[in-house]
């Protein structure tokens, strides 16, 4: 036999032991916990808590450490834990629990999100990777000016914004809201939600910002979609301001909660009024901003 032929036929045969050692592994684990399963079964539970790191309590990826007594965890906690087993401290070292990390490999689960609606099933090293993105996954609250951390569908936080921020709430495709400013020659990065609408069955926010757009003081006003992109593509909108015989109008899309009113406001996807034409509009000295903000949004056909 060549040397070729030879290396081959070791890969082989190591292929085939690593397979039967995540066999035997994933057996005698399920032997010891009483559960009675085929080892190839893909929606154990027990398998799944195997690859459940007991310091994160996340899914473990290559590389699996191990120590010299068999428990794991996940490369990050190792270092978090100084390289000693957590549970029974004995200095980790470089042990690769490579057993493990073939069982995972055979591997196909649900979403996570399963129970608020999706109904895929992915390979385990799959599955981390479209949780990242799942339409099923929660939004974060879209409330502009805090950095609020509620998480939910949207019926709760339509409930969340109305009860907890007293944001108000529209029912109709068409509004008009009047901004009053005293002083309006203090412009320092501010953001408001104005208002909640319902209308074709979902829900909008508008939102109006006052920030520096390099060293010129702005003002700005947007909407958003509370749902996926795709959905928020079937909307239009169109903003108005004006004053003293001028008038700006934007019309678009609105963007998806999903993404934060930041990125959308640094993306200038909106109205974008300076302050000498917003004083302009406002008529009288410059010494009190009011501007009328119209708007309007429809269903694309």
């Amino acid at each position: 036999m060549n040397t070729g032929s030879r290396i081959y036929m070791e890969e082989l045969q190591r292929e085939d032991f690593e397979n039967e050692i995540g066999d035997i592994y994933l057996s005698n684990v399920l032997s010891d916990s009483g559960v009675k399963a085929n080892v190839h079964s893909t929606a154990s539970g027990s398998v799944h808590e195997l690859l459940e790191c007991p310091v994160c309590t996340n899914s473990m990826f290559p590389p699996i450490h191990q120590c010299p007594n068999g428990h794991t965890l996940c490369s990050s906690c190792k270092v978090r834990v100084h390289n000693y087993c957590p549970t029974c401290c004995q200095e980790l070292g470089n042990i690769r629990c490579l057993a493990l990390e073939k069982v995972a490999e055979s591997l196909e689960l649900p979403c996570k999100y399963q129970r608020t609606g999706c109904s895929r099933i992915f390979p385990y090293y799959a599955k981390f990777k479209h949780e990242l993105s799942c339409k099923f996954r929660p939004y974060g609250c879209p409330y502009a000016g805090s950095e609020c951390l509620v998480n939910g569908d949207i019926p709760m936080l339509v409930s969340h914004l109305e009860n907890d921020h007293k944001v108000d709430m529209h029912e109709g495709s068409t509004f008009n809201h009047r901004y009053v400013k005293s002083n309006p020659h203090e412009v320092e990065n501010a953001t408001w939600m104005l208002t909640v609408f319902k209308c074709y069955g979902e829900h909008f926010c508008l939102h109006f910002e006052a920030f520096l757009l390099g060293a010129a003081p702005v003002y700005m006003a947007f909407l958003r979609f509370m749902g996926e992109d795709e959905e928020a593509k079937k909307f239009s909108y169109s903003l108005e301001v004006g004053g003293n015989g001028r008038k700006l109008i934007w019309q678009g899309m609105p963007r998806s909660i999903r993404e934060g009113h930041r990125k959308v406001r640094d993306g200038h996807d909106g109205l974008i009024i300076h302050q000498n034409m917003a004083l302009f509009f406002s008529g009288g000295d410059g010494q009190e901003l009011k501007l009328r903000v119209t708007g309007r949004i429809w269903k694309e056909q």
